[in-house]
């Protein structure tokens, strides 16, 4: 091979290709899966808030209902009527996947009898509700997250899945 000569042989373009590949094999999955964790931790903090406002709200009034609707489910809009802007700046209107909430309570909005329990939900990556509630820890981006009476009923742990 002439010294002179400028470039590279095949061999190494292969190489570097092949180096390339490998490391967006690696990569790639990594930064999807943390763009889903990113969306999966700003859906929970937004449930916080919303259940930290709601709560402020039962305080004052001595009632869950008239804020939103774990037998009866409200709009957003209702909730927002009820806690934004005493209790809260802005509600979130979706969650992390932009997928909408569902608010319940354990009785309907215009009922007479105090509601006492309250839920907010978010039917996760798919969007879907999952159907039945596993509760505890899930490992799937697709499953529900459920906050419930200031604790998180149902949540991600550990690695998840998509």
């Amino acid at each position: 091979m002439n010294r002179k000569q400028k470039g590279f042989t095949l061999i190494e373009l292969l190489i570097v290709v092949a180096i390339i590949g490998i490391l967006a094999a690696i990569a790639i999955p990594n930064l999807l899966t943390a763009m889903q964790r990113s969306k999966q931790k700003r859906t929970m903090a937004d449930m916080r808030t919303v259940a930290t406002a709601w709560e402020a709200r039962a305080t004052d009034v001595n009632r869950y209902n008239a804020a939103g609707a774990v037998a009866v489910t409200n709009t957003i809009t209702q909730l927002t009527a009820a806690l934004a802007p005493t209790y809260i700046k802005l509600l979130p209107p979706k969650d992390g996947w932009g997928n909408p909430w569902m608010f319940e309570t354990d009785f309907a909005f215009t009922a007479t009898e105090a509601a006492q329990e309250y839920e907010v939900t978010s039917y996760g990556k798919d969007g879907n509700l999952d159907g039945a509630v596993i509760g505890g820890a899930t490992t799937n981006f697709n499953n529900d997250i459920i906050f419930s009476n200031g604790v998180f009923t149902q949540y991600p742990e550990g690695a998840q899945t998509q």
